[in-house]
C-alpha cells in the first residue's frame, strides 16, 4: 500500500492531529489484540500502520462528540 499523506489522514479525522493519533492508537490496539483487519495490507505487519491505512481508506472514522452528552 502506498504512503498515506498527513493531509489525507487529517481530512478523515476532522482536521485534528490529536484526534487522528487517538483514533489510530485505539484501532492499532484492537488489531494487536486480534480484531480482524479492515483493509488488505499484506506488506504491513505493524498494527499502527494498518490502522492508518484503514483510516485513509475510510473504514474507520472519528465520531463527532456532542458537548451536551458530556
Amino acid at each position: 500500500m502506498e504512503y498515506q499523506g498527513r493531509e489525507r489522514l487529517l481530512d478523515k479525522s476532522m482536521g485534528s492531529i490529536y484526534k487522528l493519533v487517538i483514533l489510530a492508537s485505539k484501532r492499532a490496539l484492537e488489531i494487536a489484540e486480534g480484531q480482524p483487519r479492515l483493509v488488505d495490507d499484506a506488506l504491513s505487519v505493524k498494527p499502527s500502520t494498518v490502522a492508518l491505512h484503514e483510516i485513509a481508506a475510510g473504514k474507520i472514522e472519528a465520531k463527532k462528540s456532542d458537548p451536551k452528552e458530556q
